[in-house]
């Protein structure tokens, strides 16, 4: 299992912060804030696998692009960045040595924040 940083994941995550899509929520709100896997199977199905694969910044190539699996650190909720979510995924990434992954996100919270 190699997980990579999912550029495009990324820009879009850059984007819909540029664009004021952003919840700035505490770090401990994400439990409540991430998607359910019901929401994520009716986004599926609805949107596809790489509009689904957008919203994870990262990947791993070795697992099916049509599963889950294959998409990790999601960082919001299919309509806006959360804050919470940055954070848990930065977080989870440094803890198994996602150095690109953590890097991108950290990148993303100095984003929002700015913004703030």
């Amino acid at each position: 299992m190699v997980i990579e940083l999912n550029e495009p994941a990324l820009r879009q995550a850059r984007a819909l912060v540029r664009d004021g899509k952003v919840v700035r929520d505490e770090r401990d709100d994400w439990s409540e804030a991430a998607p359910t896997p019901d929401e994520e199977n009716h986004f599926i199905e609805r949107e596809g696998w790489t509009a689904y694969a957008h919203w994870h910044l990262g990947v791993d190539r070795d697992e099916n692009p049509e599963t889950k699996k294959a998409y990790s650190f999601p960082y919001g909720d299919f309509r806006r960045v959360h804050r919470s979510g940055v954070i848990a995924a930065e977080s989870r990434a440094g803890q198994y040595d996602h150095d690109d992954v953590e890097a991108a996100l950290k990148a993303l919270l100095e984003l929002i924040d700015e913004g703030a």
